[in-house]
């Protein structure tokens, strides 16, 4: 029904005047008296954030020299802001902080450069580079046709059969965590219709009961801020939906201590049931939410999200230098107690993001804080002593792999544990940006070796692919010269000749069985996990290493690793991980996860990609493990 323009407005005045006295009669006397709109509200847990543009420059102040202060907390006003969507959830609150903890102000300091000063390349140079970039985009497209087709807003495509999977709450994982890759291949329409989809998500309901914390985190929160950033805030349905799921998280931290629950019983937690941390949690599903949630808290002025994580930091500084191995943290942790009581130690799965996150954190806050160098440097000190080690390998090459150890508090001893991990081959983009932004010139060089590392272990396999896990023989002297003999006693020492081998045989022999019918090629000791599943962690580290160093040799590592992960992995679909590495035409695991579109093929694009795409010197890039692995990007000039 449609009335005179006149007649509708005095309809419309009559209608206010009545709101306004049933108001005032029934509504007002029962909140008391209105307290002006404060900037309070917007830092109190109770607040919940509306729509809110990217912060102004931060007002100059004098810079805080470590750690944090402290925000008392204040009288909270009744809310201006927009009420939550329907598709929020709002969780009851048993554990509430007495204040909150600020995040650092003042003028950011001066971070080194971390690129490069790439000069112009010749014609033939910018062609073959093209060349290869159209070449990683339509691997892309090919992907995120199956996705689009198969798995449409679902978390993960089935890449063989051609269904989907629902593996992190049901909410479109890949859609989400794609967002950002979309934008910089220059996608747009497929960005846009992502953004679109995205607006259905629901996060007041799962598919899932139990929530990985972590995961979620990486996956959905960095998937919607990274993409927010990059795009420059014109699209204000990816802070919302950040906001949405950043309140969802918030409420794992709901405990007597206020460490997370990081295998979240959430339908029980939203519906009032009281919840404290596990006795026995992942050090880096526990200390790896700090960039996404400190983001959240730059670009939305609510610092709840930075307190929460905060609160962890503050946990792992205090007692760095209290666990089994001084400077690292074990990889089990009882965050109900807040105490690390387990000896084994890596940077390996289930450890590693907690590390690589430090040096991209101190970036994000603009170096206003030392706490997170301290951290850092504090853990290298084990980490190049017990950590990385050098092994020795046919071609007699200079590599560092990243292993792990474990403490015998009895007999007073570390014991070594020589197998590398792809996960691990973060470090050598950890160490490099640390050298960098930290002037420690010398880790440099330990940069190199990591990343050649994992280079070598790409090249010396069947289909040129790095396994999952495996292990090396250590060098024994600095020359590290390639000794067979010791090489096949090491081998022939594997579990794998249990039954298998005549015990008259001797160590050497049984290597050279092994080394044989398993497939070990020579300087592998053993594999004992031969899967590849699509991971990103040493395209990152190599991209990372050739935007610091301009070295084109990196650039063909890389496309020579991409076409052997695209030839092996390819299905008609999509691509899928591959069961077997050593072998030469290896089974496909019908498994496709959200981080080969969202950080594998990202990774193998920006390599190829102009070096002014995604700078490092504009970026905080991140990359996730322990079977997951998220990128997330925040950029340092509006931080």
């Amino acid at each position: 029904m449609f009335l005179p323009r006149r007649r509708s407005t005095v309809l419309a005045l009559a209608c206010c005047v009545a709101f306004f006295l049933w108001y005032f009669k029934y509504v007002q006397p029962s909140l008391g008296p209105l307290l002006p709109h404060t900037q309070h509200q917007a830092t109190s847990p109770q607040s919940v954030p509306g729509p809110v543009a990217p912060p102004p420059k931060t007002p100059a102040q004098a810079p805080i020299n470590d750690h944090h202060e402290k925000a008392t907390q204040t009288p909270i006003a009744p809310s201006t802001e927009p009420k939550p969507s329907a598709q929020s959830v709002k969780l009851s609150e048993h554990y509430p902080v007495p204040s909150l903890i600020s995040i650092p102000t003042g003028t950011p300091v001066t971070i080194p450069r971390i690129q490069h000063p790439f000069g112009i390349e010749t014609q033939k140079e910018k062609a073959e580079r093209e060349e290869r970039l159209t070449a990683v985009k339509q691997s892309f497209l090919h992907s995120w046709g199956g996705y689009k087709k198969y798995a449409w807003k679902e978390d993960e495509l089935v890449p063989i059969a051609g269904g989907h999977a629902t593996t992190f709450g049901g909410w479109g994982a890949t859609l989400v965590d794609s967002l950002d890759t979309l934008w910089i291949m220059g996608l747009k329409e497929d960005f846009e219709e992502a953004v679109k989809a995205i607006e259905e998500i629901n996060f007041s309901t799962a598919k899932l009961d139990q929530l990985n914390v972590f995961e979620t985190t990486i996956r959905y929160l960095g998937g919607f801020l990274g993409a927010y950033d990059l795009s420059g805030g014109k699209y204000p349905v990816l802070l919302n939906k950040a906001k949405e799921v950043g309140n969802l998280l918030y409420g794992a931290f709901d405990t007597p201590n206020r460490m997370p629950v990081t295998r979240w019983e959430w339908a029980a937690a939203k519906k009032g049931t009281k919840q404290e941390a596990s006795e026995v949690c992942l050090i880096a599903e526990i200390g790896s939410l700090t960039l996404e949630f400190t983001r959240l808290a730059q670009l939305t002025k609510d610092v709840k999200y930075f307190d929460a994580i905060q609160r962890i930091t503050d946990v792992l500084h205090e007692q760095q230098n209290k666990t089994a191995l001084p400077g690292l943290w074990p990889v089990i942790m009882n965050a109900k107690r807040a105490t690390f009581t387990d000896v084994g130690f890596t940077l390996g799965g289930m450890a590693d993001s907690t590390y690589e996150y430090l040096p991209k954190q101190h970036m994000l806050l603009g170096g206003l804080t030392q706490q997170y160098q301290r951290m850092y440097e504090a853990a290298m000190v084990p980490i190049r002593k017990h950590i990385f080690f050098r092994a020795m390998t046919p071609d007699n090459q200079d590599i560092l792999v990243s292993g792990g150890v474990r403490v015998d508090e009895t007999l007073k001893v570390i014991v070594p544990d020589f197998n590398g991990q792809h996960l691990g081959c973060f470090t050598g983009g950890m160490v490099g940006i640390g050298a960098k932004i930290f002037n420690r010139a010398d880790d440099m060089k330990t940069a190199r070796q990591l990343v050649d590392g994992c280079i070598w272990a790409y090249n010396h396999t069947q289909t040129g692919i790095m396994p999952e896990i495996f292990r090396m023989v250590p060098c024994e002297d600095e020359k590290c010269e390639w000794d067979e003999g010791r090489w096949l006693k090491v081998v022939g020492t594997s579990t794998q000749t249990i039954g298998k081998v005549s015990d008259s045989m001797t160590d050497e022999q049984k290597g050279s069985w092994v080394a044989e019918n398993q497939r070990i090629p020579r300087g592998f000791a053993d594999i004992s996990d031969r899967k590849y599943i699509l991971r990103p962690e040493a395209i990152e580290s190599i991209f990372i290493f050739y935007r610091m160093t301009g070295e084109k040799y990196y650039q063909d590592v890389a496309w020579r690793m991409f076409t052997a992960v695209e030839n092996y992995t390819r299905t008609d679909i999509a691509n899928a991980a591959i069961s077997d590495v050593t072998l030469p035409n290896p089974p496909k695991d019908d498994r496709m996860e959200s981080f080969w579109l969202a950080e594998t093929l990202k990774y193998f694009y920006v390599i190829f990609a102009d070096p002014e795409v995604l700078s490092l010197d504009d970026y905080v890039l991140q990359v996730l493990p322990p079977s997951m692995k998220s990128f997330t990007l925040c950029e340092i000039t509006t931080c």
